[in-house]
């Protein structure tokens, strides 16, 4: 089906509205960023973003899948320079994991869990199961279905969100998270530690 040129114009506007929330949730966080603003940053009528969003949770949560879309690309910036494919997703999950805890915006879904799990294995999915698999056919993991140990894992991951933002788990505690994703896939405990102690290191900027 040929675009027309409205629908051209529809999803322009959607992506320009995406974009400045993205920067604007970036730099207030979502529960201080107003529509007002982001319409404003996005040159578009605030009336005019209704037609595209019927809430603010809902453009939020395009920017979040925007957010995860290039926090995978971030990752993968770093993790084609490893030769080791178990380094991948050890790397890729402690990433996920970092900014769960520490980037805002995360903090305002980590509250919406099924949500945030949900989005998390289908925009990383791709990547992650990826990574899982040539790890597998590397004879580095021993997993039969990388899919489901992904969908495990981003459970796993929300729930280390929620409890280091609340107090109950240190920080710390990442390379212990780590190590036990790791177990998922079928890599041994004193392997697990070996990979989670590696440097990590820096991401691109945004």
């Amino acid at each position: 089906m040929t675009e027309t040129r409205s629908d051209r114009r529809k999803r322009r506007n959607r992506q320009v509205l995406i974009d400045a929330g993205y920067r604007v949730m970036a730099e207030k966080g979502i529960d201080a960023a107003t529509m007002l603003e982001i319409s404003e940053l996005a040159d578009v009528g605030a009336g005019t973003v209704y037609n595209y969003f019927a809430s603010k949770d809902e453009l939020a949560m395009a920017v979040m899948e925007q957010v995860m879309h290039r926090l995978a690309e971030r990752i993968e910036a770093v993790t084609d320079t490893f030769a080791d494919p178990a380094q991948v997703y050890a790397f890729g999950i402690r990433m996920v994991m970092t900014s769960a805890t520490t980037d805002h915006r995360w903090r305002w879904l980590l509250r919406r869990s099924e949500v945030i799990a949900a989005a998390m294995f289908q925009v990383m999915g791709p990547y992650a199961i990826r990574d899982i698999k040539n790890a597998v056919g590397a004879g580095r993991y021993r997993c039969e279905d990388p899919e489901l140990a992904w969908r495990l894992a981003t459970s796993a991951i929300v729930g280390f969100g929620l409890a280091v933002c609340d107090g109950k788990i240190a920080p710390e505690k990442i390379d212990e998270a780590v190590v036990n994703l790791l177990g998922m896939v079928g890599v041994p405990r004193d392997e697990a530690w070996e990979l989670a102690r590696r440097p990590s290191p820096a991401l691109p900027e945004e």
